[in-house]
C-alpha cells in the first residue's frame, strides 16, 4: 500500500505492549512510513515537544502518563491527526477522547492493515484541510456536489440554498467521512469556544441540512453524535 504523499511521513507508536506496537510498527514501515516508538505515556509525551511528527497513534492506558493526559496536553502545542487505541469499547470513553481531541479511535483487537488505512486517510485528509497536499476543488457524493472555492453545494443538478453555518457543518463532516462527532465537538469546530450557543443549536442546523441534501448523508449515532456517511 503505498504512501498518500511522496514526502516520507513521520509516525509516533505510544504503546505500552512492546509486542503490539512492533506489529503496528513493521505494517507502517512496509507501508513506507518512518516510525518511532514510546512505551510510556510520559517518554511518548516528551517525543512529540521535541520531534515533528505527521501523526500519533496513541494507547489509552498507559504507563506514567494516560492517553486521555497526552491528548489534551498535545493539543495545545500541535494539530496533526491523533489516532486513539483502546480496548475500552463504551460510548463514553470514546467521546471523551474526541472531546479532547483525538481523531479516530480502533478498538483492541484490531487488523494491521485497518490501521495502516486509517492513518493514510488521516494523513491525506491533513494534508487536504492544511493545503498541503492536492485540494480538490469538487466532493461528489451521490447526487450531491461540493463546490469548495465556491462554497456552493449542487443536489441533483440544482444549487441549493444554504446558510453560512449549514455549509461549514457539511464541508466539515463531508471532509471527514465516517467519523462520528459529537454536539459538543460540532459546536467547537463550527462555532468556536467564545460561542453563547447550545449543542440544541447544533441538532436544528443539522435538521435543516438533512431537508436539503439526501438524508442518508448524515448519519444519527445515537448516544454518540453524527457521522458522514459514505458508505
Amino acid at each position: 500500500m503505498a504512501n498518500p504523499s511522496i514526502e516520507t511521513k513521520r509516525i509516533l507508536i505510544v504503546e505500552d505492549e512492546v509486542s503490539i506496537a512492533e506489529l503496528e510498527r513493521d505494517y507502517l514501515e512496509i507501508s513506507g512510513y518512518e516510525v518511532e516508538m514510546a512505551h510510556t505515556g510520559q517518554k511518548g509525551l516528551d517525543l512529540i515537544r521535541n520531534n515533528g511528527y505527521d501523526l500519533i497513534i496513541l494507547d489509552l492506558m498507559l504507563p506514567e502518563i494516560d492517553g486521555y493526559t497526552i491528548c489534551k496536553k498535545v493539543r495545545d502545542f500541535v494539530d496533526i491527526p491523533i489516532l486513539m487505541v483502546t480496548a475500552k469499547k463504551q460510548d463514553i470513553d470514546i467521546i471523551r477522547g474526541f472531546g479532547l481531541g483525538a481523531d479516530d479511535y480502533i478498538t483492541k483487537p484490531f487488523s494491521p492493515s485497518e490501521l495502516v488505512a486509517r492513518v493514510n486517510a488521516h494523513i491525506a485528509r491533513y494534508e487536504r484541510l492544511t493545503n498541503k497536499g492536492p485540494k480538490k476543488k469538487e466532493l461528489i457524493f451521490k447526487n450531491m456536489t461540493i463546490q469548495v472555492d465556491a462554497r456552493r453545494v449542487i443536489v441533483n443538478k440544482k444549487e441549493i440554498s444554504l446558510t453560512a453555518k449549514e455549509y461549514d457543518i457539511l464541508y466539515f463532516l463531508a471532509t471527514n467521512p465516517d467519523q462520528v462527532f459529537s454536539k459538543d465537538i460540532l459546536l467547537d469546530r463550527i462555532w468556536g469556544m467564545d460561542s453563547f450557543v447550545d449543542t440544541a443549536t447544533v441538532t436544528v442546523h443539522i435538521g435543516k441540512l438533512r431537508e436539503k441534501i439526501p438524508t442518508e448523508l448524515i448519519e444519527t449515532v445515537w448516544g454518540a453524535g453524527y457521522r458522514f456517511n459514505i458508505g
